[in-house]
């Protein structure tokens, strides 16, 4: 047998290997309606107690729906705002807590992409009212709002975020 036969024989076996590899893990990573749907209900039940929590009990609430790791991470318009969650907790503890009396934060046009059983981005529009401390001020801000929630015990939390800010 010659060299080019030999690598010719080698494709003929190699590819269908191949693609049945694919074929099989492709049905492996599908996810049934049901399981789809019990994830997009689970971030969405997140994303509506996220704005009643933010709405009833301030800023400090944020706190209860960011994944408590390293892996959690915050940007605002193109910038790292928290690089984890303890710089998160730092900073709503001892500055957002201070100046933010209330929240009111409202959803619209939400989008949940799911990525697996335990995971799901979401992309939204998002109004907030925000009362600051110092003279009762209404700040009225609104954007777009994307992340990455994943399944941590039994609860849905935010693992990563992103928030757009649109100018007045």
């Amino acid at each position: 047998m010659n060299f080019h036969n030999f690598n010719s024989l080698k494709i003929l076996f190699i590819v269908p290997v191949i693609a049945l590899i694919f074929a099989c893990n492709h049905k492996h990573k599908q996810l049934s309606t049901e399981r789809v749907s019990a994830v997009k209900t689970g971030v969405t039940k997140l994303t509506v107690d996220i704005a009643g929590a933010i709405s009833t009990k301030g800023p400090a609430a944020w706190l209860d729906y960011f994944e408590n790791s390293q892996d959690f991470f915050m940007a605002s318009d193109g910038q790292i705002v928290f690089h984890n969650y303890t710089s998160a907790q730092k900073f709503i503890q001892d500055t957002l807590i201070k100046n933010i009396s209330k929240i009111k934060l409202n959803w619209g046009n939400m989008r949940i992409n799911v990525l697996s059983p335990r995971a799901a981005s979401i992309g939204s529009d998002f109004h907030e009212d925000i009362t600051m401390t110092a003279g009762n001020k209404l700040v009225p801000v609104d954007g777009y709002f994307t992340g990455v929630a994943v399944l941590d015990g039994n609860n849905w939390k935010l693992r990563n975020l992103h928030w757009s800010i649109k100018t007045h």
